[in-house]
């Protein structure tokens, strides 16, 4: 079964992108801070992360940084997730090391193709 690694501190959020992607057969692994989310993603490897970059204790930027940066994680795609869908953000999330880029709110419609198109 393939893994997903969802960074986000809204709770809402969590459950709503966990809604979506858990009846497409993915197992959910869940962080509310980008420290966490870096703990978790060196320990499990998920095959894709879908990262908040907003977050608390470690920004979603850095938190990318330090998995990219870890040979055993580094080709795990990465897709930063961002209500401020300015083409700066766009471009600091993948100066960071994000694979892709997903604007809030997210289209539940459209997230599961978006994912498949990114799981290695």
């Amino acid at each position: 079964m393939k893994k997903i690694l969802i960074v986000e501190d809204n709770a809402m959020n969590r459950v709503l992108l966990q809604a979506v992607l858990k009846p497409e057969g993915y197992e959910i692994l869940l962080a509310e801070d980008g420290q966490t989310g870096v703990d978790i993603a060196l320990r499990e490897k998920p095959d894709l992360i879908l990262m908040d970059v907003m977050l608390p204790v470690l920004s979603g930027y850095d938190a990318t940084r330090q998995i990219k940066m870890n040979p055993e994680t580094r080709n795990v795609p990465i897709l930063a997730i961002t209500a401020n869908a300015t083409p700066r953000e766009r471009d600091r999330a993948l100066d960071a090391g994000c694979d892709g880029y997903l604007a809030k709110p997210i289209d539940t419609r459209a997230l599961p193709e978006q994912v498949r198109l990114f799981m290695r």
